[in-house]
């Protein structure tokens, strides 16, 4: 259960996305930088969120941790909220008020196959498909009617078609050039993937004021950055 009282506190996850959320959050008045600070620390405690004229100052706890594990600490109330990937959402399927898309860590969950070898799904008698993501991946392939085996992978995921051990994989892709490197190629997007606010819904009641003004200043932030990108082209 999450507590009413103390600071709030927020799980973010390491690596990429830690480094966009810093800027997304300093352009919210909220500052992260201590953070990335080069240190094993795991627990970062916060100068407080001044009052904007509508309540108190906020403390604010923050919690650096591996980024399947975020809704985990949101939805059992070790964390108040924090920032998790659509697709590990989509994946666990956790019971969490999901308020705000960040509009970063963009990228998407797509299938590849070897560039030199179409798979065609209607003929293949026994398609294999590797994976991080077996819940996405299963859910993408009943709603296109194939069956197939689902193979869960830790990591290397490039590595199955190569080996034979799967016809398609199904990962995160960005720019593609790791497929390419691995001489792979996208077939279709299972997933657009960004970054979202994950609340924890007994924290939402309890702290509904503090959460809502951390809310709206990430709101304000994310706009004038998506505006600038479309403005950019």
């Amino acid at each position: 259960m999450a507590s009413g009282g103390g600071p709030l506190k927020l799980a973010v996850p390491k690596g990429r996305v830690l480094d966009e959320a810093v800027a997304l959050f300093e352009r919210a008045g909220i500052g992260l930088q201590a953070v990335k600070a080069k240190s094993r620390r795991l627990v970062h405690d916060l100068a407080p969120l001044a009052s904007d004229g509508d309540g108190p100052e906020i403390g604010l706890r923050v919690y650096v941790v591996r980024d399947a594990d975020v809704p985990t600490y949101v939805e059992y109330g070790a964390a108040d909220l924090g920032i998790a990937g659509s697709d590990v959402l989509g994946e666990q399927g956790r019971d969490l008020y999901e308020p705000l898309d960040l509009r970063i860590g963009r990228c998407r969950l797509a299938v590849a196959e070897p560039a030199e070898r179409h798979v065609d799904d209607r003929a293949e008698l026994h398609l294999r498909v590797a994976t991080k993501f077996p819940n996405l991946t299963r859910r993408h392939l009943e709603a296109r009617g194939i069956v197939a085996d689902v193979i869960k992978l830790s990591g290397s995921i490039e590595l199955a078609p190569l080996t034979g051990l799967a016809d398609w994989i199904v990962d995160l892709v960005s720019t593609g050039e790791t497929l390419r490197q691995h001489h792979l190629r996208e077939v279709e997007t299972v997933l657009e993937v960004s970054a979202r606010v994950v609340v924890n819904r007994a924290s939402l009641k309890l702290r509904r004021r503090e959460i809502d003004r951390v809310l709206a200043r990430l709101r304000g932030a994310v706009g004038p950055a998506i505006a600038t990108s479309r403005l950019r082209g």
